[in-house]
C-alpha cells in the first residue's frame, strides 16, 4: 500500500517499466542468451566444437543456478544489486572477445550467469514494487518483453556480423557496448528514484532470512513447474541455430531462428498482458507450457526449416508468458518474502535447465544419432504433464483468491 506521505512517484510508469524492460534486454537478452546466436559462429570460425559449446553453455547455466541462489541472501537492495549486474553484464561480454582455452570461455560464462540471475531477482523486485506504487498498468506484464527484445538484436547483430563476414572477436565487442548503451537509462531511472522517494530502494530490498514466510499452498508444484519450464526450453533455446544451420545453409536464413525466437517472445507478453484480463494467472501457465511441448517436439520428429521455424515461434512465444505469470503468482503468494520466493523459482528454472543438457549429453551416448530427438521429446512429455497439472490447478479455491490480483499485479 502506498504511504500518504511519501511524494508523488517521480516517474511516470512507463519510464519505470522501459527501464525494467531494457535491464532484463541486457541481463537475459544479451549476457544469459548472446552465446546461443554466437556458438555457430565461433564454431564455423574453429575456435571450438559443438561439444565444448556444451561445456561452456553448461557453465552458464551453473552460474545462473549460483546466482539464484545467492540473490535473496545479498544484503544488497534491489537496485544496488541490478546496477552491479549490469555492469558485470557488460565487462564479461566484452572479456569473450579475448580468446583462450575452453575453460577460460567456461569461467566467463558462469559469472555471467550469476550476473544475470541477480539482475533478473534484483529487476523483478525493484521495477514490479515501483509499478505497484501507481494505479494498475500493463508494464507489470511489458517489462518482460524486455527479455525478447535483447535476444532479438542480440540474434540481429550477429546475423548482420555473419552476412558481412566480421569475426566472433569484433561480435562480443559490438554486444558489450550494447549492454552497456542500453543500460545507461536504466541507471538513471534508478538514480532518479533513488533521489526523490528513497523509499523506493527499502520497499525493493531483498528480503532477509527473518522474513514472513511464503504460503505453503500448491508452492512446491508451482515451483516444480517452472522448473520444468528450465528443462522443456533450455535444449532448442541454446541448439536451435545450430539445428537450423543442418537444414539451411544460408547463414542470412538460419540465422533468422534467434531473432525470430527474441521477436516473438517479445511480442507474447503484451498478448499475455491482455489475456490475464480474462484468464487465470495458472491458466495461461498451463496453455503456455502445451504449447512449448508442441514446439519442443516438432523438431525431434521431422526436422526441417518450417519444424525449426515454427518451433522457435512456439518455444519463443511462451517462454517469458510463463515466466511473467510464474514471477507474478509466486509474488501473490509470498506474504512479504518476495525475494527469497522469486529466487527459489529462478533456482529451480535454473535446475531445469542443467538437467536438460545433462540428459541429452547421457542419451546421446546411448543413441548417437538420436540423442539430442529423445531428449527433446522428454522434454515435451515433461512439459505436457505438468501443463495439465497446472490445469486441474487453476481451479482449485487456494489458486482462485491469488488470480484476483493478476490485471493489478
Amino acid at each position: 500500500m502506498a504511504n500518504r506521505d511519501a511524494p508523488a512517484h517521480p516517474l511516470p510508469p512507463w519510464a519505470v517499466g522501459v527501464a525494467g524492460l531494457l535491464s532484463l534486454a541486457v541481463a537475459m537478452g544479451i549476457g544469459r542468451f548472446a552465446f546461443t546466436p554466437m556458438l555457430p559462429l565461433m564454431v564455423q570460425a574453429g575456435q571450438l566444437d559443438v561439444a565444448a559449446g556444451s561445456w561452456i553453455a553448461a557453465a552458464n547455466y551453473a552460474g545462473y543456478l549460483a546466482g539464484a541462489l545467492t540473490a535473496g541472501r545479498l544484503r544488497w537492495p534491489a537496485p544496488r544489486l541490478a546496477v552491479v549486474a549490469l555492469l558485470a553484464t557488460a565487462a564479461l561480454t566484452a572479456a569473450m572477445a579475448w580468446p583462450g582455452p575452453t575453460a577460460w570461455w567456461a569461467a566467463l560464462r558462469f559469472v555471467a550467469g550469476m550476473a544475470s540471475a541477480w539482475a533478473f531477482v534484483a529487476t523483478s523486485l525493484w521495477c514490479l514494487a515501483a509499478l505497484a506504487r501507481g494505479p494498475a498498468t500493463p508494464w507489470s506484464s511489458a517489462l518482460y518483453a524486455g527479455v525478447g527484445i535483447g535476444i532479438a538484436l542480440a540474434g540481429l547483430d550477429c546475423l548482420a556480423g555473419a552476412a558481412r563476414g566480421w569475426s566472433a572477436e569484433s561480435l562480443w565487442l559490438q554486444l558489450a557496448a550494447l549492454a552497456l548503451a542500453l543500460t545507461l537509462p536504466v541507471l538513471w531511472v534508478l538514480w532518479v528514484l533513488r533521489r526523490l522517494q528513497p523509499a523506493a530502494g527499502a520497499a525493493a530490498a531483498p528480503a532477509s532470512a527473518s522474513s514472513t514466510p511464503a504460503s505453503a499452498s500448491g508452492h512446491w508444484g508451482l515451483v516444480l513447474s517452472y522448473s520444468v519450464l528450465g528443462f522443456g526450453y533450455i535444449l532448442p533455446a541454446t541448439f536451435l541455430p545450430v539445428m537450423a544451420r543442418t537444414v539451411v545453409a544460408d547463414a542470412r536464413l538460419f540465422g533468422l531462428a534467434w531473432p525470430v525466437f527474441g521477436t516473438t517472445a517479445a511480442i507474447s507478453t503484451l498478448v499475455a498482458a491482455r489475456a490475464l484480463q480474462r484468464l487465470g494467472r495458472l491458466q495461461v501457465w498451463a496453455v503456455s507450457h502445451l504449447l512449448m511441448g508442441l514446439g519442443v517436439l516438432l523438431p525431434s520428429l521431422w526436422l526441417s526449416g518450417w519444424t525449426v521455424g515454427l518451433s522457435a515461434l512456439l518455444v519463443g512465444g511462451t517462454f517469458m508468458v510463463v515466466t511473467l505469470v510464474g514471477v507474478q503468482e509466486i509474488r501473490a503468494r509470498a506474504a512479504g518474502n518476495a525475494a527469497r520466493m522469486v529466487a527459489r523459482m529462478t533456482a529451480a528454472f535454473a535446475v531445469g535447465q542443467i538437467v536438460g543438457p545433462v540428459v541429452s549429453a547421457l542419451l546421446l551416448k546411448v543413441a548417437p544419432a538420436h540423442g539430442l530427438d529423445l531428449a527433446m521429446q522428454a522434454a515435451a512429455l515433461a512439459l505436457a504433464a505438468s501443463g495439465l497439472w497446472l490445469w486441474r490447478a487453476a481451479a482449485a479455491p487456494t489458486v482462485a483468491t491469488s488470480q484476483e490480483t493478476s490485471h493489478a499485479r
